[in-house]
């Protein structure tokens, strides 16, 4: 899966764009960024990045934030999708 694919994804099945970014960081938000090769999803707040995880390829960041995103959404508005078995 790439960051474009994730993203097509979420507005698939209406994830909220007030919880994640993708390509950039945002305050208060899930963010997916890549710097050098190296792919990174953590939640930014104040200037920080917050629980985050390194990943060395695309797929498996954006897995990962997939992931993070569809609990939040099962936590908050009580729906979600299925797990993926590859994460």
């Amino acid at each position: 899966m790439t960051a474009k694919e994730l993203k097509h994804f979420f507005k698939e099945h209406l994830v909220p764009s007030k919880l994640y970014k993708i390509g950039k960081h945002r305050d208060g938000r899930i963010c997916l960024t890549e710097h050098k090769g190296v792919w990174e999803v953590y939640f930014f707040e104040h200037k920080e990045k917050i629980g985050l995880m390194s990943f060395t390829d695309e797929n498996s960041a954006c897995q990962s934030m997939k992931e993070e995103l569809r609990k939040i959404m099962e936590s908050i508005y009580e729906i979600t999708w299925k797990p993926s078995l590859t994460s």
